[in-house]
């Protein structure tokens, strides 16, 4: 139990080292991170698409 307790109070000292980001900076990178998973999404997507069609004309 000690080590533990030993764990949390180091954890505790070294997140007073971390710069967090303020409120608007996390807004904006969690816009930039959505945006950029939505583009990834459709450019998979499309080429998901293609594959199949193309996957289609030979299995048909």
């Amino acid at each position: 139990m000690n080590r533990f307790v030993n764990y949390i109070r180091d954890t505790r000292g070294e997140l007073v080292h971390v710069s967090w980001p303020t409120r608007q900076q996390a807004t904006v990178f969690t816009a930039i991170v959505i945006v950029i998973s939505l583009l990834v999404s459709i450019y998979l997507g499309f080429f998901d698409y293609l594959f199949s069609l193309i996957l289609q004309k030979f299995v048909l």
